[in-house]
């Protein structure tokens, strides 16, 4: 029998590949002489990089860039085994992880260190970038990414533009003369799951500027100032970028992808699937399982383990997922493709205790799964 697990991380307790061990020890408990595939999966946002890098053989590479704050932080993007293509995380680089939440300041973080990020990619010689928006501290339109890559934002005296969202509201001239023109011969695929307009009320400001530390004067600053900034390239590229769907991804840095490169937006989790070929992978997988550290009815919604489940079905294969938590409206899942869904946690407990003991409560509902399909199997030998 051969068993593929392919699972997302449990936030905040482990890794996806920890997560495909622990559900590999418990089912090796039963069915010790199964052939065993592990693979951590990702859905465009944390854990994409190794996955596709677990995925490939491929490496990290670890660059210091500008962090969200205009100060360096030591980020890192992937490279597959075959070294044509790099994985970016734009948290990596811009991420709200990186700020301390006594420090957050969406009028003046920037997204200049996803721009180095690319830039390193290319001097690698890397012809395929994967950027997975999420997570982000920033809310400048990606306007520091644009002149990490060659871009001039000018005020009307000529001065190039500070870092953050609010200097745009000073924004004159945009030149894209010293793009770096590289980025002309490379395909670029934007792993982005939500479809939010950069400007208005369902906009990037609006929508997820309270989680970076805007306030409601902060957020009609910013509004403004991306306005403008759209305005501004609109005139320069024709390109209409205020209400296409996704531009304000990741505090509208979607809208800079989609107005300076020719970048293509995808769901994440298909992004990830189509580069660890899990189609191959799972060709000849009699079982898969995969999961995540919450599963509810939002996970029909572009998440991983129904992303697996998918390619699964395609194939005809049986899929069971394993879940930290189950929440409201998981039966959905099971329209999506799983047939069944299990819970981890044991018993009652604090949250802190619950995430301590997270593995062991992994590998002990894999191991009851497991032995429930054994024993099924044994059943079905014998008339009841």
């Amino acid at each position: 029998m051969k068993i593929a697990i392919v699972c997302d991380s449990f936030k905040e307790s482990l890794s996806a590949l920890q997560v495909a061990d622990e559900i590999g020890a418990g089912f090796s408990a039963v069915f010790p002489n199964a052939d065993y595939i592990r693979l951590p999966a990702a859905d465009g946002g944390e854990g994409t990089v190794e996955a596709i890098v677990t995925g490939t053989g491929g490496h990290v590479v670890n660059r210091t860039v500008t962090g969200p704050r205009n100060t360096p932080v030591e980020a890192f993007f992937g490279i597959t085994g075959d070294g044509r293509t790099a994985i970016i995380e734009m948290a990596a680089a811009s991420g709200l992880a990186l700020v301390p939440e006594d420090q957050r300041d969406p009028l003046s973080a920037t997204t200049r260190g996803v721009g180095e990020l690319v830039l390193a990619a290319l001097d690698a010689g890397c012809s395929h970038i994967i950027i997975g928006l999420g997570g982000s501290a920033t809310n400048d339109g990606g306007a520091g990414f644009a002149q990490a890559l060659g871009i001039s934002l000018k005020d009307a005296d000529g001065q190039e533009l500070g870092p953050g969202g609010a200097p745009l509201a000073r924004l004159a001239t945009v030149d894209i003369t010293n793009l770096d023109p590289r980025l002309a011969d490379v395909t670029l695929e934007v792993a982005c799951d939500v479809d939010n307009p950069l400007l208005g009320p369902e906009g990037a400001s609006a929508i997820f500027g309270p989680q970076k530390g805007a306030t409601p004067a902060h957020i009609d600053i910013l509004d403004a100032a991306l306005s403008r900034y759209a305005a501004r390239i609109s005139a320069v590229l024709d390109k209409d970028i205020a209400t296409i769907p996704g531009a304000g991804a990741a505090g509208g840095l979607g809208a800079a992808l989609l107005a300076f490169t020719d970048a293509k937006m995808r769901p994440g989790v298909d992004i990830v699937m189509e580069a660890l070929d899990l189609a191959s992978i799972l060709a000849d997988a009699d079982l898969v399982i995969t999961g995540e550290g919450r599963m509810d009815g939002q996970t029909i919604r572009g998440k991983t383990p129904v992303g697996v489940a998918r390619v699964a079905k395609r194939l005809g294969k049986p899929v069971i997922a394993i879940a930290g938590s189950l929440g409201a409206g998981v039966d959905k899942v099971c329209e999506a493709g799983i047939d069944a869904v299990f819970g981890t946690v044991q018993r009652p407990g604090t949250l802190a205790d619950i995430l301590t003991e997270s593995g062991e409560s992994v590998r002990r509902t894999a191991r009851n799964v497991a032995m429930t399909l054994k024993l099924g199997a044994m059943l079905g030998e014998q008339p009841l």
